[in-house]
């Protein structure tokens, strides 16, 4: 292994519960310092002193801030696909239109949370090779799920479900870190709203009916029906 493949590794893969507490308390604090203050000035120094330890200790486990960064987009990755799993679950045999609101509520719900964090997770984190490798083969296993659900739906209009799967989920996944992760306020937009037309324009992509309006808790708004 090359010693540039190194330097997004972490150190060391903690077993006994001490040091698995001490990993988890460096990448929390990571995450504060990265979401105040960015990359550039999210130094090891900064976090070793928020996770209440010495930049020795911390260099323990992770060699440089890159090899932290990795692993928090790691454990993103994680958190977002126990959402959609958690979402899904609740809907069973669902429909496309289900489907979709489940993916597009876990997304939202897991990039609204801290979106300055996520914004230096996916604009400024480095991507080794590795990790783009993680990234394709996460994106390929939704997308074939997707496939699978447009393809025995008989109300979907499109002439390759594995193509229009790929466009769905790309498109989704581009549009929530863009809209939802920025740490620009003046750019923040109502989440209900922004739910509501990336439903409307998955859905009539798939020639489906777009959604009806909600007020983001599920609830029909009947302010602007006829």
């Amino acid at each position: 292994m090359t010693s540039a493949a190194h330097r997004f590794r972490p150190r060391k893969d903690p077993v006994q519960a001490r040091a698995v507490e001490t990993r988890d308390r460096i990448l929390d604090s990571a995450a504060r310092v990265f979401a105040r203050h960015g990359y550039a000035a999210g130094t090891t120094n900064r976090i070793a002193e928020a996770a209440d330890l010495s930049v020795g200790s911390l260099y323990q486990y992770f060699p440089n801030k890159d090899s932290i960064l990795v692993e928090l987009v790691r454990r993103h990755l994680d958190t977002g696909r126990r959402a959609v799993e958690e979402r899904l679950a609740g809907v069973a045999a669902a429909t496309t239109a289900e489907v979709l609101a489940a993916v597009v509520d876990a997304m939202i719900a897991v990039h609204a949370e801290d979106p300055a964090l996520h914004q230096v997770l996916f604009e400024e984190s480095p991507r080794p090779p590795e990790l783009l490798a993680e990234l394709h083969a996460l994106e390929d296993e939704v997308v074939a799920v997707g496939a699978g659900v447009l393809a025995a739906d008989p109300t979907v209009d499109v002439a390759d479900p594995e193509l229009a799967a790929r466009l769905v989920v790309t498109t989704i996944e581009s549009l929530v870190h863009r809209v939802v992760a920025t740490r620009d306020a003046d750019r923040r937009v109502d989440l209900a709203a922004f739910r509501h037309e990336l439903l409307t324009l998955v859905s009539r992509y798939l020639g489906l009916p777009a959604p009806e309006r909600t007020d983001g808790r599920g609830r029909r708004d009947t302010a602007d029906v006829g």
